[in-house]
């Protein structure tokens, strides 16, 4: 059947609810059109963007008929800003929503009828929640400046004066940022021509302990006035580490090895009363309080009685593992990235863990091995990438059999996916989903679910 609509068409559409991913969802005579800026409830003018076999895109361009519980969004820089989604829809509508995806996800893509779905539970902050921001350089008429991608565009970089979403700190050093990169006169780097100097700007803040780490990305070159940058950051009392990284590719990455300007290599962070050392490529969630609630309820869905040998897959810093050490007999952590393993390992010396030990290597490779060495599992935590387990990951975790595993998910259709294979094939049972909201303003949610054997 040919698609209904064509590109450029000018449609009147209601949103009937959100997708995964933040796109209004309706319905033209059965044929499904995700609406960019649409919320459920609306009656919108939508400009068709692209058509697809079976679904077409649109962005809503007026609001005919609004249906949706609005707010007044607090950001001078919504919705221009890509940071944000839905500042001005109200938050009790914002996790409803999310609710439903993963309820949707489980039920469609899962083929769990009945998914044991607890109440989302809401973050304690709707704004200035995030320890770490990365922000990109854009040249304007006054020099270099700081800001976030337009929503919707690769190339164009908007100039942020204060962001919602960060703390009154993280906003005062970005501005510090800028005005030593004015007074030096440094050029922005541009992504389309792939000239110019100032890249990139990581502000990460350890919300528990006041310690917070720069990071500045430029293109190769010799960093002119290093010394004034430096002194202008030790002006903030909180700021403990300084460092600057060469990026010579045209990918925009911040993950890139680092030379220590000044102070310590790395900051400190607190979660549920352990010590974590955090360097500027460490993984960590990147909100603080709702790491923490989190980890509780992966605490809680373990069961724990101290008789258990408990491995955390994807343990990153090892934070889930550690957090779970006092009430396991072992853990063991498996992780692909080395640098995040050697935190992991100093993150157990630092908290006095003896009975925690990380490795690095790829799930799906290092399981078997890993089972030779510590026994079988009583309980397997796996907190996997946006892709989810993949199939030999998959395989692996299963062959296992441990009777308890525990999903940390921040891609409710992954999730979904990986639940269906677990219970079709494996011989699990889905007992428990609670949904986490760590991100307000956007389209992602976090769960934690508990399969048992």
């Amino acid at each position: 059947m040919a698609a209904p609509v064509s590109k450029g068409d000018e449609l009147e559409l209601t949103i009937d609810s959100l997708a995964y991913g933040g796109n209004g969802v309706a319905r033209l005579n059965g044929f499904v059109v995700f609406v960019r800026r649409g919320l459920p409830g609306d009656t919108v003018r939508a400009t068709v963007t692209k058509v697809k076999r079976g679904f077409a895109e649109a962005t809503a361009d007026e609001v005919v008929v609004p249906g949706a519980p609005r707010v007044d969004a607090p950001c001078a820089h919504y919705p221009a800003c890509g940071g944000c989604r839905f500042q001005d829809l109200a938050y009790e509508a914002q996790i409803a929503a999310k609710q439903d995806q993963v309820r949707d996800a489980l039920v469609r893509i899962g083929r769990v009828a009945d998914p044991p779905l607890e109440p989302i539970l809401p973050a304690e902050s709707q704004f200035h929640y995030r320890n770490k921001l990365e922000y990109s350089f854009t040249d304007t008429p006054r020099g270099a400046a700081l800001g976030f991608h337009r929503a919707g565009r690769w190339d164009e970089v908007l100039e942020v004066e204060r962001c919602w979403l960060t703390t009154d700190l993280g906003n005062a050093i970005r501005e510090v940022v800028r005005e030593w990169a004015q007074e030096e006169g440094l050029p922005a780097f541009d992504q389309e021509t792939h000239t110019g100097y100032l890249r990139h700007l990581v502000v990460r803040e350890g919300r528990n302990t006041g310690q917070a780490l720069v990071q500045l990305v430029t293109a190769p070159g010799d960093l002119q006035g290093a010394e004034r940058l430096v002194a202008a950051l030790r002006a903030f009392p909180e700021v403990r580490s300084v460092h600057w990284a060469v990026n010579d590719s045209p990918a925009e990455v911040t993950n890139l090895p680092t030379n220590l300007l000044w102070g310590e290599e790395a900051i400190e962070e607190e979660l549920l009363g352990l010590r974590y050392r955090v360097r500027p490529n460490a993984f960590l969630q990147t909100n603080t309080a709702m790491a923490e609630r989190l980890y509780e309820l992966a605490i809680d869905f373990a069961g724990l009685t101290g008789a258990e040998t408990v491995y955390d897959l994807y343990c990153g810093i090892g934070s889930i593992g550690l957090s779970m050490a006092s009430r396991a007999l072992t853990v063991w952590g498996v992780e692909v990235s080395e640098e995040s393993v050697a935190c992991a390992i100093e993150n157990a010396g630092l908290n006095g863990v003896s009975n925690a030990a990380f490795f690095a290597g790829e799930v799906g490779r290092s399981l078997d091995e890993l089972a030779g060495r510590a026994g079988p599992p009583g309980v397997v935590v796996v907190d996997p990438p946006r892709a989810g387990l993949s199939g030999k990951a998959l395989r692996a975790l299963a062959r296992l059999e441990a009777p308890t595993i525990v999903y940390v998910s921040c891609n409710p259709t992954t999730l979904a996916g990986n639940v269906k294979d677990l219970v079709a094939h494996w011989g699990y049972r889905l007992e428990r989903v609670r949904p986490v909201d760590m991100f307000p303003h956007t389209p992602h949610v976090e769960s934690v679910s508990l399969l048992t054997r």
